[in-house]
């Protein structure tokens, strides 16, 4: 789900300290007896507050440049190379990813922070200065400096919930760029560590 949109999940009690005199490993028996809250949107916010996710910038041109930032970018399959990814229908991308026949996919590196922050902000001008970008194949927006990007044919949308699910083949790329990944975790940006 893009940070963008993100609303703020209630903070959920954390879990106790790993009890090593429990057979399973787990938490102590007090963690263990708590009730399971009801599926919910913010069950599921809170959740994935808790999940690490990289960060991924999603380009694409149609009557004009759409982009966000999202952190459900996942790999599908190597053969053909397939990549799926996840947009609000509510979220100002949508229109342009939803008629786009390629899209630009960026994994962003640690030093690109308040690129994510561009791209994840309602409203702003994400293409504007300070963004650097070029023209690439298929005529999709390319960021710089990006540890990798990727142009993909998109193949499939798939609706799900409030949501459209993309695959989209991948066409070309470079995965040689500088930096060290970019991650996602508890509603904020950090490098990752060793």
């Amino acid at each position: 789900m893009p940070p963008a949109e993100n609303r703020t999940a209630p903070r959920l009690p954390s879990p106790s300290s790993p009890n090593p005199g429990s057979p399973h490993g787990g938490t102590d028996e007090s963690a263990d007896a708590r009730a399971p809250l009801d599926g919910s949107p913010e069950l599921l916010r809170a959740a994935f507050r808790r999940h690490p996710a990289g960060v991924a910038v999603i380009t694409a041109r149609g009557s004009r440049l759409a982009g966000f930032t999202a952190t459900s970018l996942t790999s599908v399959s190597a053969d053909p190379p397939l990549v799926s990814f996840g947009v609000g229908t509510a979220s100002s991308s949508w229109p342009v990813i939803a008629e786009a026949e390629h899209v630009g996919v960026h994994l962003l590196g640690e030093h690109q922070r308040e690129l994510a922050g561009i791209f994840a902000r309602s409203g702003a001008d994400r293409f504007a200065p300070p963004t650097r970008w070029r023209e690439g194949p298929e005529g999709v927006p390319l960021l710089e400096s990006v540890p990798v990007w990727l142009v993909c044919r998109v193949v499939a949308r798939v609706p799900a919930g409030d949501h459209r699910v993309v695959v989209a083949q991948v066409v070309a790329g470079d995965p040689a760029g500088p930096g060290r990944p970019l991650v996602h975790h508890d509603g904020r940006y950090n490098a990752l560590r060793d």
